[in-house]
């Protein structure tokens, strides 16, 4: 099924290319269905290149997907173009009313700064206290979830040595739960951050549950036990290239950074990295979209507790 998105979206295009089946507007206001309604709160600073990639993991189900991009009205993007913005992106405001099956929340990098010296920290504070009533299931990524977990249980991040930047084996350590469906043994997760949550803070929580770990990146997915929010440590929506990007990018800038692992082949930078998270990232969305949003959220939000 397909995914329901602005016409004129730059990721639009990208999506069409890949042969992801993409609906226009019109069409779907045609069909009787009802699509699963999901907000996506992107704070990254590449917010193109985000929605495509969000985008592209959401489509991956036989759901017909309806998304809505939100910002922060209280931060203005450097590295998007306002006329982008102004175009396809609500704010607060604008949704505050609206209820919705879903919401995905990204990274950001602001790792090094205390949560409540972010310039947007209230406002999003304020969507995280009204996700509770107004949506069914969040999905927070990577500095996302760790601001959720902050905010929702008083867990801290907590400084690395150096970079997790690479590629990292994970274990499932529940493969019964539904989130975990048909994911193999050990599965592959692209990490970039400079901090990390900790297990013995997590189990402290009665209500968290680690589902998988890697005993080299650590904690990657926490779930609640009424399994209505999800936090993921990783970033399992990267492109091919995007850590490569990054590698290159710092490295230009002079700051120390080392080469991703697992990553290029060889540690040869002339090599083109090999894509070996993919399947389990499109396996992660499609269970989430699948099992906890459209087989649970009612077909009327209005009703929605």
């Amino acid at each position: 099924m397909p995914i329901k998105i602005d016409n004129a979206l730059p990721a639009h295009k990208s999506l069409e290319a890949e042969n992801i089946f993409v609906i226009t507007e019109t069409r779907a206001l045609q069909q009787d269905i009802r699509p699963l309604r999901i907000l996506f709160l992107n704070l990254m600073p590449t917010k193109i290149e985000t929605e495509t990639q969000i985008l592209r993991l959401l489509s991956n189900t036989p759901l017909q997907v309806e998304v809505e991009l939100l910002q922060m009205a209280t931060h203005t993007s450097k590295n998007t173009l306002q006329e982008h913005m102004l175009k396809f992106y609500k704010v607060f405001d604008d949704i505050k009313d609206c209820k919705y099956d879903g919401l995905v929340i990204t990274g950001a990098p602001v790792e090094h700064m205390p949560f409540e010296k972010v310039d947007y920290w209230q406002e999003l504070c304020e969507i995280f206290e009204w996700s509770k009533t107004n949506v069914y299931s969040t999905f927070y990524i990577c500095w996302g979830a760790q601001a959720g977990l902050y905010y929702h249980y008083g867990i801290n991040k907590y400084e690395l040595k150096e970079k997790m930047f690479g590629i990292f084996p994970h274990r499932p350590l529940d493969l019964y739960h539904p989130l975990l469906s048909g994911f193999n043994d050990v599965f592959n997760v692209p990490h970039s951050r400079y901090t990390e949550i900790r297990r013995s803070d997590i189990a402290m929580v009665k209500d968290l549950q680690i589902l998988s770990f890697s005993d080299i990146s650590g904690v990657h997915l926490v779930s609640d036990m009424a399994c209505r929010n999800f936090y993921t440590t990783g970033h399992s929506e990267y492109d091919r290239t995007t850590l490569a990007n990054e590698y290159f990018r710092d490295l230009n800038r002079g700051l120390p950074i080392k080469m991703p692992y697992n990553y290029f082949p060889n540690d040869d930078t002339n090599k083109t990295p090999l894509m070996t998270w993919r399947e389990a990232g499109s396996l992660l969305f499609s269970n989430w979209l699948n099992y906890f949003v459209y087989q649970r959220t009612p077909y009327d939000l209005s009703t929605m507790q």
